[in-house]
C-alpha cells in the first residue's frame, strides 16, 4: 500500500487549520502550516464591529480582518492600490473573502480588485479562501463577479475539491447546479468524490455527489477509487453509499489491492464482511444452480415472503391433529426455532423489510381460507354479506394505500439544478430546507424516508406492513383501512363463534373451557379467532392513535415524535406541542377527509408538496396564489 504514503503525506498539507497563508485571518500572515496547532491565531467570529472598538489606528489588512467598512474606505480614498499585495503576495480580497466580509469586498471590486488574484504560499484566490472556510455568501459573490473556481492552486486543487474534502455540502451542491464539470480531477487525479470518501465521515456531501451522477468507478494516479479511499481511511458512511450505488469491488490500485485486500491488510472486519458479501452476490452468474437457487436475493425475497405460508399451515395442522399435548408444544417450538432463525437468513436489508408486509399478507390469506372453506358454509346469509362487504372495502382502501402515491416530492434534473441555486442566494439552504439525497426543496411538513429512498409530503410514517409510506397521497386511504380491517376483523371473530354455536349446538361453556371445547373441536378455527381477535386488539389501538393526531393534534406521527426539530412547532405551558395547522377538531377532521359539513366548516387539504413555509400555509387558506420555488 505505498501508494497510499504519498497521498498521506499529501494530506497533512491539507489539514484543516493548517493552511498556509490561510490560517492566519489576523495580524502577520507569515506562518506555516507546520507550526503547532495553539500556536495559530485564532480567526475573529464574524460579528458586527463593537462600537467599542477604535478603527482608526486598524491598516488596511486589520481594517479588513475586523470588517471596519469606513476605514477601509478611508484608506482606500486615501490613495492605498487595492490590488497590492504582501510578501506572500496576498491581497486584501483575500482577507476580506476569508472572513467573510461581503461588504468590502463588493467595494473591493468596485474598486477594480482582481477577483482572480493568486496569492500566498498555496498560491490560492480569494474564492479559494472563501471555500476553505465554507463561506457560502462569498462563494457566491465571487462567482457572481466572475470568480473561476476551476482554477488549480499550488497543490492542484480546485473549490470543488476543497469544498468536497471539506464537507461543505452547500459550496458542493452550488458549484455543480452552476454546471461545473462533477468528475474534475486535481494533480494527483483524485475527483470530489474521492476527496469526499476520503475526508468526511458525514453522509454529505457523498451522498450529494452520488446523486448528480458523479463516477463512482475513476481512479486516481495509483489507480485507487474513491471505494479503495473509503475502506482505507474507514469511512463507514461512504462505504455504504459507495456500495449501494453499485461501486465496483473488483478494482485493483496500482499495488494489485481491490477495496477487501485493503480491509484484510487493515483487519476491518465489518468492512471485509460486506465486500464479500457484494463480491458473493456478484459472482452468482458464474455458480451452478444450486449455489444461485441458494444465494440469490430474489430468491431469496420469494422465500420469505412464502415462508410465513408455511408457518402458519404447520401450526394450524398441528393443533388440529390428535397428536398428545407434549407433541403438539414440541413441535411448535421447533417451527417457531426454526421461523425465529430463519429471519437471520443471509439477504439484503431491502429484503428484510418485505418480511411484515409478507406476514400481512400471509395472515390474511389463511383466515379467509377459512372463512370461505369452514365457517361461511354455518353461517348466515345476513352476516356473509355483512362481513364480505366490509372485506371489499378493506381490500380496496389496502390496495389504494398499497399503490397510490404518498406525495412524493418530484423534480428533474433542470428544477434541482435551478432548486439549488435559488436556495443558495437565498440563504435557505440548510438540512430544514433542502433534501441532499433527492435534491429537492423540502415542503414544511415532508420527510425523507430511508427505506422507499423519497422524500414525502405531509409525511405519517413508513408503514412496513403495507410496503409504502403514508403521507398527503394516501394518508386518507390508510386511516379508511384501519377502519375497515378493525370491523372485518371484529366481525371475522364473531363469526368463529357463530360457527361454534352453530356446530356445537349450544354445548359451549363459559371462560377459558369455551376455548378448550372449541380447540377440541376444530383448532384450526380457533387459531384463526385467536389471530382474528389479536389484529382487532392492536389495529383499533393505532386508529385511535390516528384519529387523535388527526382531529385533536393536528399532527402526523412524524410531527408528533420528531417536533423538537422543527421551528414552526410551539410548546405550552405543560410541554405540549401546538401545532401551527390545528383548527379545531371538527374542522381538523373535515380537512383531512375534505367534508362540508356547513358552511362555515368546508374541509380543504392543501397540496403539502407545494407549501414551503407558515407564510404560504396561510396564503394557501386564503386562496392566494404563492411564489413555488
Amino acid at each position: 500500500m505505498s501508494e497510499f504514503n504519498e497521498i498521506k503525506d499529501f494530506d497533512k498539507e491539507l489539514e484543516p487549520g493548517c493552511l498556509s497563508g490561510v490560517s492566519v485571518y489576523i495580524g502577520s500572515h507569515h506562518h506555516h502550516q507546520h507550526h503547532k496547532k495553539e500556536s495559530k491565531p485564532k480567526k475573529q467570529p464574524d460579528k458586527p464591529a463593537q462600537p467599542e472598538i477604535d478603527y482608526s489606528n486598524f491598516d488596511i489588512v486589520k481594517a479588513t480582518q475586523y470588517g471596519a467598512f469606513n476605514r477601509v474606505k478611508e484608506l482606500i480614498d486615501q490613495g492605498y492600490d487595492v490590488n497590492q499585495g504582501d510578501s506572500e503576495n496576498v491581497k486584501l480580497l483575500h482577507w476580506a473573502a476569508i472572513n467573510n466580509r461581503l461588504e468590502i469586498v463588493k467595494y473591493f471590486i468596485e474598486c477594480g480588485a482582481e477577483v482572480n488574484a493568486i496569492g500566498g504560499e498555496l498560491s490560492s484566490t480569494p474564492l479559494h479562501w472563501a471555500t476553505r472556510e465554507g463561506h457560502l455568501s462569498m462563494v457566491i459573490l465571487l462567482l457572481k463577479h466572475d470568480a473561476d473556481p476551476t482554477i488549480l492552486d499550488k497543490e492542484g486543487l480546485n473549490c470543488l475539491h476543497l469544498a468536497a474534502q471539506n464537507g461543505f455540502t452547500s459550496i458542493v451542491a452550488y458549484l455543480l447546479a452552476k454546471g461545473y464539470e462533477i468528475n474534475c480531477a486535481d494533480v494527483n487525479l483524485m475527483t470530489p468524490l474521492m476527496w469526499s470518501a476520503f475526508r468526511v465521515k458525514t453522509s454529505d456531501p457523498t451522498r450529494l455527489l452520488i446523486t448528480l451522477g458523479a463516477s463512482l468507478n475513476l481512479t486516481d494516479r495509483n489507480r485507487n477509487t474513491a471505494l479503495h479511499w473509503a475502506v482505507y481511511y474507514r469511512n463507514r458512511t461512504a462505504f455504504q453509499l459507495l456500495l449501494k450505488a453499485g461501486a465496483n469491488v473488483f478494482i485493483q490500485n496500482s499495488s494489485g489491492d481491490t477495496p477487501l485486500d485493503i480491509a484484510k491488510k487493515l483487519r476491518i472486519y465489518w468492512f471485509s464482511k460486506k465486500l464479500e458479501e457484494v463480491i458473493q452476490e456478484k459472482e452468482l452468474a458464474n455458480k451452478n444452480v444450486f449455489v444461485r437457487l441458494i444465494k440469490d436475493e430474489e430468491i431469496k425475497k420469494w422465500i420469505i415472503f412464502a415462508f410465513p405460508f408455511l408457518v402458519y399451515y404447520l401450526l394450524g395442522s398441528i393443533l388440529n391433529s390428535s397428536l398428545s399435548y407434549a407433541l403438539k408444544l414440541l413441535f411448535i417450538t421447533i417451527i417457531l426455532l426454526v421461523a425465529l432463525s430463519s429471519s437471520r437468513l443471509h439477504c439484503s436489508e431491502k429484503v428484510h423489510t418485505k418480511i411484515p408486509f409478507a406476514i400481512y399478507i400471509v395472515t390474511k390469506f389463511w383466515l379467509y381460507a377459512t372463512y370461505f372453506t369452514i365457517i361461511m358454509p354455518k353461517i348466515s346469509f345476513v352476516l356473509n354479506f355483512i362481513f364480505l362487504l366490509s372485506s371489499s372495502l378493506l381490500f380496496y382502501y389496502f390496495y389504494k394505500t398499497w399503490r397510490s402515491d404518498p406525495g412524493v416530492v418530484k423534480s428533474d434534473q433542470n428544477q434541482k439544478c435551478k432548486t439549488i441555486i435559488e436556495l443558495a442566494e437565498c440563504d435557505g439552504f440548510d438540512a430544514a430546507w433542502f433534501c441532499s439525497t433527492c435534491l429537492v426543496r423540502k415542503p414544511i411538513r415532508s420527510k425523507h424516508c430511508s427505506i422507499c429512498n423519497l422524500c414525502v409530503a405531509k409525511h405519517d410514517h413508513h408503514c412496513p406492513w403495507i410496503a409504502n409510506c403514508v403521507g398527503y397521497g394516501n394518508h386518507k386511504y390508510f386511516f379508511l383501512f384501519l377502519v375497515f380491517l378493525v370491523l372485518s376483523s371484529a366481525l371475522f371473530t364473531y363469526l368463529c363463534y357463530e360457527y361454534w354455536l352453530v356446530v356445537l349446538r349450544g354445548r359451549l361453556i363459559d371462560g377459558i373451557n369455551f376455548i378448550i371445547k372449541a380447540s377440541h373441536f376444530n383448532a384450526w378455527v380457533t387459531l384463526a379467532a385467536i389471530n382474528s381477535a389479536f389484529h382487532f386488539t392492536w389495529v383499533l389501538c393505532l386508529l385511535l392513535f390516528q384519529l387523535h393526531q388527526i382531529t385533536w393534534l393536528a399532527l402526523t406521527t412524524n410531527e408528533r415524535m420528531n417536533h423538537e426539530r422543527y421551528d414552526h412547532f410551539k410548546h405550552d405551558n405543560n410541554g405540549e406541542v401546538i401545532s401551527p395547522f390545528d383548527q379545531g377538531c371538527l374542522q381538523n377532521f373535515s380537512n383531512f377527509f375534505e367534508l362540508k359539513f356547513t358552511r362555515f366548516i368546508r374541509g380543504s387539504n392543501p397540496d403539502w408538496r407545494r407549501i414551503y413555509s407558515l407564510d404560504d400555509y396561510e396564503d394557501e387558506k386564503r386562496g392566494k396564489p404563492f411564489e413555488l420555488i
